[in-house]
């Protein structure tokens, strides 16, 4: 195994246990925008409900090999591979049946470690690896914080946007304390952010107070664009490059790169 390659690479894993808050569009919008910024990247759908996997138009049964196999069975990452309409991005899909892959996995050895001991496969040759994780914090959201870095935190601007993270971050402490150590917050992002709103300046002013320096420059802004994307199986810098939605999350890219 290359030991260089394997130092150099970046495993980040995005989670929030609430669902709608923008995390499976900034997996995949980053992981593309990774991928544009000529980085080598793969991104796993670890999310029972498969959208990672659907955003690139992937339908179900046209794969044999997914997270499923690779937790459950001892799959190879490098055997689940399929290749994305991002050059330079590869994926590892998700599917329905994953749900009962915490069941199953209940009596296993390690069973927090499953994701990290797949992801020594020497054929990974990547610079980064994105996880997208379940909105839960469950056996496989801890996985992935187990073999990741860093974990990027999506913060939709509403209402109680701050409420319920508590929850994600003592479960980010108990993994730091007693499976993985070396895990940091990688930042927290603002996704749906409308300056003509009150009530999206005073998110962002709380988020930034809580998270003292954690908090991206970049937000990502509200955006049609955005928001149609996944209906044609494309990022949205592959869907429509000149859009806010595209700018964001280049710039998101650059911000991730620079750190």
């Amino acid at each position: 195994m290359d030991l260089k390659l394997l130092s150099r690479r970046r495993i980040i894993s995005i989670a929030n246990q609430k669902g709608g808050v923008g995390k499976t569009t900034t997996a995949v919008n980053l992981a593309a925008s990774l991928a544009m910024s000529h980085r080598r990247v793969l991104l796993i759908d670890l999310d029972p409900q498969a959208n990672t996997t659907s955003f690139f138009g992937i339908e179900k049964g046209t794969f044999e090999r997914s997270s499923y196999e690779i937790m459950v069975d001892n799959c190879p990452l490098s055997d689940a591979r399929v290749s994305t309409c991002v050059d330079s991005l590869d994926l590892i899909p998700s599917a329905m049946r994953l749900v009962g892959a915490e069941i199953e996995m209940v009596g296993m050895e390690n069973r927090e470690r499953r994701l990290k001991d797949a992801l020594d496969d020497p054929r990974l040759a990547y610079d980064f690896i994105i996880v997208d994780c379940p909105p839960s914090l469950s056996i496989l959201t801890v996985n992935a914080l187990v073999a990741s870095g860093s974990v990027l935190v999506p913060v939709q601007c509403e209402y109680f946007a701050l409420e319920g993270l508590s929850l994600l971050m003592n479960t980010i402490e108990k993994v730091q304390q007693s499976l993985n150590p070396d895990l940091v917050i990688e930042g927290v992002l603002l996704t749906m952010f409308d300056s003509r709103l009150n009530l999206s300046r005073q998110v962002e002013a709380e988020a930034r107070r809580v998270f003292d320096g954690k908090v991206y420059q970049t937000m990502i802004q509200r955006n049609v664009r955005l928001s149609e994307a996944p209906g044609f199986g494309k990022p949205i810098v592959i869907y429509d490059p000149s859009s806010v939605g595209a700018e964001n999350y280049i710039a998101l890219a650059k911000e991730v790169i620079a750190s």
